[in-house]
């Protein structure tokens, strides 16, 4: 078992007790997998009483539900960034798709429990209306490489499609039968840029209607 550290090295101000377990839980997380994280571990790892998260969260899934949604928006500001920073709209398209796997890939436990998290739910999460979220920016990347802003299901399509085939991407990337290809494309991000260029909505912003 890896050690996690303590907050002796990490001290907390008063009444941040609630951050100081997120990120606890964030380092248990990624040091050790969902399995070694509770409310218990978490308190150790803070460095606080055995019931102090009990303060904060009235169970692990409600402190789990919080590491995941902390996530989201971490995977949401690095998607802004890549847009933000993109040479133009349709390289926008494919930074977008690099941020994304490179997040999946630094954070494999954050990453995954995201998803586990709402694997039982009938809805995204809710900040994903949100203009800083990730899923509401690749949609405006698709209007600004060229999508029509006002055919809603066209452009709500060309969203899904697009996050689905990152997402997918994310999970297949690394697997060794595509080594004979990222050594062939010069390396594993012009691998993953090749890849999404293959990609239809990440290489014409959407599908246009005959004629338009």
């Amino acid at each position: 078992m890896r050690e996690t550290g303590n907050a002796q090295a990490r001290p907390y101000h008063h009444g941040d007790l609630s951050r100081a377990l997120v990120d606890a839980a964030r380092r248990i997380l990624e040091a050790e997998g969902a399995a070694a994280l509770s409310l218990r571990a978490v308190a150790r790892e803070a460095g606080v009483s055995p019931a102090a998260p009990y303060h904060h969260f009235k169970d692990k899934t409600e402190l789990l539900e919080v590491v995941a949604y902390q996530g989201w928006d971490a995977l949401g500001a690095a998607i802004v960034a890549a847009r933000k920073h993109a040479a133009s709209p349709l390289e926008a398209l494919n930074d977008i798709g690099l941020a994304y796997v490179h997040f999946a890939r630094e954070n494999p436990a954050l990453y995954r429990l995201m998803y586990d998290t709402t694997r039982d739910r009938t809805a995204m999460p809710e900040h994903d209306a949100k203009e800083e979220s990730g899923y509401f920016q690749v949609q405006e990347a698709i209007v600004a490489a060229g999508a029509d802003p006002n055919d809603g299901l066209e452009l709500q399509l060309a969203t899904v499609a697009a996050w689905c085939a990152v997402h997918g991407l994310a999970e297949m990337a690394c697997f060794k039968e595509f080594q004979p290809l990222r050594e062939a494309m010069g390396g594993d991000d012009a691998f993953l840029r090749a890849v999404l260029q293959h990609y239809g909505g990440f290489t014409r912003g959407s599908r246009r209607k005959p004629g338009a």
